[in-house]
């Protein structure tokens, strides 16, 4: 007499160990929720019951479980295009279409199953998964449902599966070919039997195991089975029977009542092989919710191919060397550092956006070690912060072999093409394709560009049509009546909310009312927001607008910016998530109404539309370096009306990406007075990310000049005091350096010293300023030649960051957000700059109070200063003392979320030179390689 082998009690064995599981992985990993989408075409009842009885099983045991229905009507490219949402869906471990599927159109089931990802395939039925199980691959593939159930139902029995003689009946890609495979790799003897097999009976009857999945009601009699025989019945068939209710009843392919008198052990039906399916897909979204739960706390295991340098003397142009070198297809790369293949998006083959949902799948990855990069008070020509942040970056993992990640801002092409050239680094630390680089990249500049100059056109045409318009005119064409019905779209809904207003039925409005929804009623000589272009076009700094011929009398002088000086860019490279992004796009505050209201985006009822335009520029652009390491290069702000540092996004994704013991290492715009102030007091406040160390770059000419030594100017030969040796004026002009490590230390932050090696510099030079800058503060000086070496020029620099990064972080802010805006200038110029104080102008004055009753007191300072002296003064070298810093102006960038107080002129658009540099760049027509650049 066979013992019953229950599915359904083993079935809720296997249920209970999965549900405790899970449990015990969510008390480390606390957002740990395996996913599993079910998805059903049509609505055929029985298929709607299974589905019930899965996601009724699936909560049960803590398994995120989603029905995703479609219609009977739903095309063979409808459901594939379900399915690779969910692909792409990393809350979703394992994917299920319900089969058959119920729809009217012609549809290759087995098409659909292969579009399933073979590691979200629960079922098993991916092409991949078949084939891998075909050749005992067992370990590397996931089992179908139906067969895994039915061994561990022969487990269950305790008989050795080894030396057995086994029969498979029945030969389905879902039960039968799967089963054979299964027990075959488990050193069965397999026969498979089917509807063409001949003397099938006397066949079964040779079997130790018998599995049954056959599709005919009772065909398997008592004297098919061997005695002892185990007997897994996969058959579920309904047949007539007069003594039930409905007057039918549930059977399977074997004659249980006969069966059970031969058999050792006997799967019931229902109740035996139906559960363990269920139980089976829960198992296996559970065991690929492990494996991504595994790579994501192993995403810091890093297999990166590194490319080998070519170094050559003396060191060719930026642009040759840049060419010379073959770099790695992006999707290679993004491979080697854990991406996985749903979260980039190639832009060609050397450049690709990255997903902001990688900080989703690694939000329990400890981030990796923060190092930022800043400078000296630089001379005209730069002493070379991006070439050190570039050096660094391919010391560390070409050489020291750290997971490492630069984060850079995005050139724009007015410098490029006019006065400064590119920004990809220099000689041989370089981000590649240089071209891609210092270019188009990935749009994000022109998306910011179209997004800021939509926002121009409706701030005059919204002025416009209330001008021409009367009250009941403009709320008739703003609420208009569509389909005999008038809505509040949800942006207007705010805009009432904000005024106030608890109505949503746009009929039921007061005149007053009315008027209130309709009327900005902007106030023109409050209006801060220009049109941007990335161009430099020194005739648009000032232009009048509204000359048509229909807008007569509406016209008002105002400017253009290059582009990544708007507040969009500032935004771009300060938010930290999509909803971010569009809060802030939204509370930009684009001019005040005549009341002295700020009127923001969201009261324009453009925040939507920004925020669609800037979907893609959101997520960090991938490049690498020419050391084959990664590269972020995402935002360009200003570094002196706007923070001047890349992304908070690129760097949260990156420090995920290298994992603890791994570095990210970004770069703050300007001298450490600038950019490195702001990347503490701005970026690191709206980040809640904590650095581990400050590189400080400086140059022995930059020093000279802080000493007192002639103008350096672009262009013209260096004067003898920079080319020759002159310790005196060194050692005089270390003042400046030594004031820059004094404002790293006031943070907390251990500062490296890196002196970027120039040939005219003498030992003795480099030796002195090394003494000098261990001996006031600095955590070491590193002497540093990674232009003409690449990596290996920066690795006793990388040695030191990494000493400096092991000691343990003192990271404190230089003043409180809630004090007085004028006091929060004060202690940023007497802090910082060495003012005794400031003074601030009438008009400051008056436009800081009135931000102050607006609400915007609480928000940073982002000093808009020159970068070439401490002071405002530019000629004003070394460490000036004795001087009073004086307000022009103070500016608000509500939707960045800093004031910006302006110290002397600021020009927001460069002009270009006589000679630009685009006279030295061009392509060649028949290989298409560009020219020129530098």
């Amino acid at each position: 007499m066979a013992q019953i082998l229950s599915g359904k009690d083993v079935s809720e064995e296997i249920r209970d160990k999965i549900k405790q599981e899970i449990l015990e992985i969510q008390g480390q990993f606390p957002s740990f929720k395996p996913g599993l989408a079910i998805v059903q075409v049509g609505g055929r009842e029985d298929s709607t019951v299974y589905i019930g009885q899965k996601l009724k099983n699936a909560a049960e045991v803590g398994v995120n479980a989603r029905h995703v229905l479609l219609p009977n009507t739903a095309t063979q490219q409808d459901i594939i295009k379900t399915v690779e949402r969910l692909n792409l869906d990393p809350t979703v471990h394992g994917i299920i279409v319900q089969l058959p599927l119920d729809t009217s159109s012609p549809v290759d089931t087995h098409l659909v199953t292969n579009s399933i990802r073979p590691d979200k395939d629960v079922d098993g039925l991916h092409q991949v998964n078949a084939g891998k199980l075909a050749r005992g691959d067992l370990e590397d593939c996931i089992l179908p449902c139906t067969p895994r159930g039915c061994l561990e139902l022969i487990l269950k029995t305790g008989i050795d599966i080894a030396g057995k003689m086994a029969v498979v009946i029945g030969r389905s890609k879902i039960v039968g070919a799967p089963m054979s495979n299964l027990l075959t790799w488990h050193h069965a003897t397999v026969t498979v039997c089917h509807s063409r097999t001949v003397n099938l009976a006397d066949v079964a009857r040779q079997a130790d195991i018998l599995v049954v999945a056959i599709g005919k009601s009772q065909l398997v009699q008592k004297d098919w089975v061997k005695p002892g025989a185990v007997v897994i019945d996969c058959g579920i068939n309904t047949i007539e029977d007069a003594s039930r209710k409905t007057g039918k009843r549930l059977v399977g392919d074997v004659d249980y009542e006969g069966v059970k008198d031969v058999a050792s052990w006997l799967t019931p039906v229902p109740g035996g092989v139906g559960p363990m399916t269920v139980a089976m897909l829960l198992r296996n979204t559970l065991d690929q919710a492990k494996k991504a739960l595994n790579r994501a706390k192993t995403a810091s295991g890093w297999s990166l191919q590194l490319l080998k340098l070519n170094l050559k003397t003396p060191v060719p142009s930026d642009i040759e060397i840049a060419q010379s070198q073959t770099p790695k297809m992006i999707s290679e790369l993004a491979e080697e550092i854990n991406l996985l293949q749903e979260e980039v998006d190639l832009y060609g083959k050397l450049k690709a956006k990255v997903s902001l949902k990688v900080l989703d799948r690694l939000q329990s990855q400890p981030d990796g070690k923060y190092v930022v990069v800043t400078g000296i008070t630089p001379t005209p020509l730069g002493e070379g912060k991006s070439t050190t942040t570039i050096g660094l970056t391919q010391a560390l993992g070409a050489h020291l072999m750290r997971n490492v990640f630069a984060c850079v801002r995005q050139p724009s092409q007015g410098p490029t093409f006019g006065i400064k050239g590119g920004a990809a680094g220099g000689g041989y630390s370089q981000v590649i394709p240089m071209e891609e680089f210092n270019l188009h990249l990935t749009g994000d500049i022109h998306a910011i560009t179209a997004a800021n100059n939509l926002l121009a056109a409706q701030i005059e045409a919204r002025m416009f049509h209330e001008a021409t318009q009367t009250d009941e005119a403009l709320y008739k064409r703003l609420v208009p009546t569509s389909k005999g019905k008038r809505e509040f779209s949800t942006i207007q809904l705010r805009r009432l909310k904000k005024l106030g207003i608890d109505k949503t039925d746009p009929n039921s409005l007061t005149a007053e009312e009315v008027s209130s929804f309709v009327r900005l009623d902007i106030n023109r000589e409050t209006i801060t927001w220009q049109r941007v272009m990335d161009t430099n076009d020194r005739f648009l700094r000032k232009i009048i607008v509204g000359e048509g011929k229909e807008e007569k009398g509406h016209s008002r002088v105002c400017q253009f910016d290059i582009a990544v000086s708007s507040e969009i860019m500032a935004i771009l490279a300060l938010t930290t998530s999509l909803q971010d992004m569009r809060e802030r796009l939204g509370n930009m505050v684009v001019a005040s109404s005549k009341a002295g209201v700020p009127v923001t985006a969201d009261d324009l009822g453009i925040t939507g539309a920004l925020t669609v335009l800037m979907k893609d520029a959101i997520r960090p652009n991938l490049m690498q370096t020419l050391e084959g390491t990664p590269v972020f290069v995402h935002a360009g702000p200003f570094a002196n009306i706007a923070h001047g540092n890349s992304s908070i996004l690129a760097d949260k994704i990156a420090l995920k990406l290298v994992g603890k013991d791994g570095f990210v290492v970004t770069e703050a715009g300007f001298g450490a007075d600038i950019g490195m102030e702001k990347f503490f007091n701005i970026k690191c406040r709206y980040s809640g990310l904590v650095p581990n160390a400050v590189v400080l770059v400086a140059t022995i000419r930059a020093l000279k000049m802080h000493g007192g030594g002639p103008t350096v100017v672009a262009g013209v030969p260096l004067p003898k005091e920079y080319t020759q040796e002159n310790v005196e004026l060194l050692e005089k002009g270390f003042e400046n350096l030594q004031k820059q490590i004094e404002n790293a230390n006031k943070f907390g932050v251990p500062v490296v010293v890196a002196i970027n090696g120039f040939a005219s510099d003498t030992q003795a030079e480099k030796e002195l300023v090394q003494k000098l800058a261990r001996q006031n503060g600095a955590f070491d000086a590193i002497i540093c030649n990674h232009w003409a070496e690449g990596g290996r020029g920066a690795g006793d620099l990388a040695q030191a960051v990494e000493r400096a990064c092991s000691q343990p972080s003192n990271f404190k802010f230089l003043y409180d957000v809630s004090l007085p805006i004028e006091e929060k200038i004060r202690i940023i110029a007497q802090e910082i700059y060495g003012a005794d104080g400031i003074e601030l102008s009438p008009e400051a004055k008056e436009q800081i109070e009135r931000y102050k009753k607006q609400g915007f007191n609480d928000l940073p300072i982002c000093m808009a200063k020159t970068h070439l002296s401490l002071s405002h003064d530019p000629t004003r070298k070394g460490r000036p003392t004795g001087f009073t810093l004086p307000i022009r102006e103070a500016r608000a960038s509500i939707g960045a979320g800093f004031i910006y107080p302006l110290v002397g002129t600021m020009s927001t658009m460069p002009g270009l030179p006589t000679r630009p540099c685009f006279y030295d760049i061009d392509i060649d027509p028949d290989t298409e390689e560009i020219v020129g650049l530098s």
